[in-house]
């Protein structure tokens, strides 16, 4: 706790949130979209603003919603002095996990019209989900199949093509190597990663954001095994440092909004577990420079 204190000395007023959802309150997910469900309520999202601002947050990365939330909530933000990015919604392969926070589709021809759909809606750039989520269960398990490669090169391919960086939700060794061999701007969670993976990110200069928060929000959660949330958020910190040691670049998300992650509270939670893993206030400074200029609003 004495490195953290330390640590949050330094960095307290210059928080960035990589990845974060704004239409999620961070308690129950059906009550967070049932609120704005007849459109985005804008007192709602002035208090999850608010939230950050409290906690010292300058920068917010969204991941986008199916709801308009993010992009309401990107229009206000500057009256909040936060500087805030959004994909408008995520693009999902049908039949898989991704709806939660976007639009699917079932063929190229559908991607690239979700991708016109983000540049008509003004989305700074696009998400990608690549792989399920985490289950809990048992320690690697996924909801559901990741995406196979040459549909990632293809969707990375389409989207750079129309000028976009890309964001990728995306868990398991071979998808996270996947992603970043096909030239994802930045890997989201990219659970389970193993040594090919995190060559293959650090070749690439794949961005990280490591979402521990997210995960550290299972340990003792009715439902879910307890040992198999530890077990993952530990060695998800053990493959931080090891990329960290390879010159990897790491930025700090949360996953602000997330059940368990309130917004404000989650991102000091985030960069506290990366000090446990030891990471760097300077090497989470560049990762977060380096995320925030590749997804910069317009570019």
């Amino acid at each position: 706790m004495n490195h953290f204190m330390k640590m949050w000395g330094i960095m307290k007023e210059t928080l960035f949130e990589c990845h974060g959802h704004l239409m999620m309150g961070g308690a129950d997910y059906a009550a967070s979209r049932a609120v704005h469900e007849k459109g985005p309520d804008r007192n709602v999202i002035a208090s999850e603003l608010r939230a950050l601002k409290e906690a010292g947050v300058i920068y917010f990365r969204d991941g986008g919603d199916a709801l308009g939330v993010s992009r309401i909530g990107r229009e206000m933000a500057a009256e909040y002095g936060i500087e805030m990015v959004t994909p408008i919604y995520a693009i999902h392969k049908a039949g898989y996990y991704g709806s939660i926070v976007g639009r699917g589709w079932r063929d190229p021809e559908e991607f690239r019209t979700l991708t016109e759909g983000v540049k008509k809606a003004g989305g700074d750039f696009i998400k990608i989900m690549a792989s399920g989520i985490i289950t809990f269960k048992r320690y690697g398990d996924l909801s559901c199949p990741g995406l196979e490669p040459e549909e990632l090169k293809e969707m990375v391919r389409i989207a750079h093509g129309e000028g976009f960086r890309v964001m990728t939700h995306v868990n398991g060794p071979e998808t996270v190597r996947f992603a970043a061999q096909a030239g994802v701007d930045s890997v989201e969670h990219g659970y389970f990663s193993d040594k090919a993976a995190l060559e293959a990110m650090a070749e690439a200069g794949t961005v990280w954001v490591p979402t521990l928060a997210a995960t550290a929000a299972f340990v003792g959660r009715s439902g879910f095994d307890r040992d198999t949330a530890e077990r993952t958020v530990r060695v998800q910190q053990e493959a931080l440092a090891a990329f960290s040691d390879m010159g990897g670049l790491i930025a700090a998300g949360s996953d602000s909004g997330a059940v368990g992650v309130p917004h404000g509270e989650g991102t000091r939670r985030e960069y506290e577990l990366l000090a446990q893993a030891g990471i760097t206030p300077e090497k989470i400074r560049a990762g977060n420079e380096v995320l925030r200029n590749r997804f910069r609003r317009g570019e």
